[in-house]
């Protein structure tokens, strides 16, 4: 993750000591997930609606919670929660969730996912990480 511009978490940190380990990267963004609890995590937001290079993003650990929103308003939904990895177009909405980077989760892959938005142009990656 050396070079990135901005790190995105969509949940389940399991400790503060992650996102400190993150920030030491790059600036982190990150909400709460269903797994993160105590004090440090209640200061975190449930969902979060940003705006990154004039691109709205809506974050948002599990999207089986997501509301209905205009279209308009943002264009990328960011999710974790299932720590399965996907990468899907759907009605013009990037549905991306980058899976789980920490300990392997049921049988599913070890993975990131890396964001690319220049202007207009969005390119999405699903990066899975040796273990």
């Amino acid at each position: 993750m050396k070079g990135s511009d901005l790190i995105l978490h969509a949940g389940d940190i399991g400790k503060p000591e992650v996102l400190d380990s993150l920030e030491t990267i790059a600036p982190v963004i990150a909400i709460r997930g269903n797994n993160d609890r105590g004090p440090w995590a209640k200061k975190l937001s449930e969902v979060l609606h940003v705006r990154i290079n004039g691109v709205g993003l809506y974050v948002i650990h599990n999207v089986n919670e997501m509301e209905n929103y205009p279209a308009d308003d943002f264009r990328i939904v960011v999710s974790g929660h299932s720590h399965k990895p996907s990468n899907v177009t759907k009605g013009g909405l990037l549905f991306l969730n980058p899976g789980s980077a920490g300990p392997r989760r049921f049988k599913l892959p070890v993975a990131v996912a890396r964001l690319d938005i220049r202007g207009e142009r969005i390119k999405a990656q699903i990066v899975e990480l040796k273990v």
